[in-house]
């Protein structure tokens, strides 16, 4: 198994927590690469003489290829070094934000994007399983929760990052800036992450035993659930605000910043709750995403109305990677890389399918017909993790039994 015990200490690791950052850092820069075209919809999709609705395929193609990667390279990497697997997909992120820099038309722009989905399935699923092997045993939940920090944080700040450099800049800069990042990321990789040979091997049957579980099957679909709801409306929030609250451009980048940080608000709230009740944080962040596409519609056709509801929505999706992982990890603590890549397969499924739909359904029936589909995925998800609540409720009942 890929879950084997420790293999890098304290001993062996020489700055061990700076290792844990580099992980983090590299999981943020890939999902920060896979957001930036969200923020920078409208530019691209005027430079490339695209529609919105077909320039939504910057997002849903890498995810989905993400998603087809993952367990892949989970398997495929069995006997290869992670440093060196780590770093070999940190030099193609650098390659794909460069080559994203230069396009000249969407064929050349969604290439790149398939190297972004190759390295992000990669990263996203190796990282996971590193925890253990870069800091003692004592210490793994909290180094897992930083690597995967890196993700909650790219989710929430990758948009606003990248709309205030187009803002500023253009967007092709916005690229170039995360190619420059990647190359330091891999300089630091390559200072201070120490060799990490194979701990064990991983099959495909260990992966098909381990979607028999129930409950790993009830936490991936409502994954699926959330992450479609969430950027079938979040992937056109460009326009969207533009366009149905009337706000002027010039605010657009400082709105999505304070989006941002009401997102990392919501991943350290959803953090310290869902560590010790996972199902009452999985149904408020649920709740939260069906609030937030319906308040929208409510009072979303004014400047302040959809600036508040927007930061509203920052609060309740920042707090979706770290809920939904400590779901997942409880439901088979011993299969962590497995589960990890699952996870990582199910939320890129989830944000392809979401920016497909959306843009089906933005190019063909407008955005408030969009809002309404994500609100409905959204009911779906907060049944389900009511459903999961019950579940745990039951399941520690009959311990105490026990």
């Amino acid at each position: 198994m890929s879950t084997s015990p420790n293999v890098a200490t304290e001993a062996v690791v020489r700055h061990p927590w700076l290792a844990v950052s580099a992980v983090g850092m590299a999981t943020f820069s890939v999902v920060t690469t896979e957001m930036l075209p969200v923020g920078l919809l409208t530019p691209i999709a005027d430079t490339l003489d695209t529609s919105t609705g077909t320039a939504g395929l910057m997002i849903s193609l890498p995810a989905l290829l993400a998603a087809l990667f993952a367990p892949l390279v989970v398997v495929a990497s069995g006997s290869l070094d992670r440093r060196s697997i780590l770093c070999g997909l940190l030099s193609l992120l650098v390659i794909a934000n460069i080559a994203s820099a230069l396009a000249q038309n969407m064929a050349w722009m969604l290439a790149a994007r398939v190297l972004v989905g190759f390295c992000m399935g990669g990263i996203w699923a190796i990282a996971g399983g590193l925890a253990s092997r870069l800091v003692p045993a004592r210490s793994t939940g909290l180094a897992t929760s930083l690597i995967f920090g890196g993700v909650a944080a790219a989710s929430v700040l990758g948009v606003p990052l990248g709309a205030q450099i187009g803002d500023v800049a253009g967007w092709r800069w916005a690229f170039g800036v995360m190619a420059l990042f990647s190359s330091l990321l891999l300089a630091l990789h390559l200072a201070v992450i120490p060799a990490l040979p194979a701990a064990g091997s991983t099959t495909w049957r260990q992966f098909g035993k381990q979607l028999r579980n129930r409950q790993l099957q009830a936490g991936l679909l409502l994954t699926l659930l959330l992450v479609t709801s969430h950027f079938m409306a979040f992937t056109f929030v460009r326009p969207l605000l533009l366009s149905v609250s009337g706000l002027d451009t010039q605010w657009l980048g400082a709105l999505l910043f304070f989006y941002g940080c009401a997102g990392i608000i919501g991943n350290f709230l959803a953090g310290v709750v869902a560590a010790r009740r996972t199902a009452p944080a999985i149904i408020a962040i649920s709740g939260g995403l069906l609030l937030t596409p319906l308040l929208f519609l409510a009072v979303g056709d004014s400047g302040i109305g959809g600036g508040v509801v927007l930061l509203a929505w920052g609060l309740a999706y920042g707090g979706v990677s770290v809920g939904l992982m400590t779901l997942m990890m409880k439901t088979a603590p011993g299969a962590v890389e497995i589960v990890a890549a699952l996870y990582v397969g199910v939320f890129n499924i989830g944000i392809a399918l979401g920016a497909w739909a959306g843009g089906q359904a933005v190019d063909r029936l407008g955005f408030s017909a969009n809002l309404w589909l994500a609100a409905g995925f959204a009911a779906a998800a907060l049944l389900l993790s009511v459903g999961i609540g019950f579940m745990e409720a039951h399941k520690q009942r009959g311990t105490a039994r026990d």
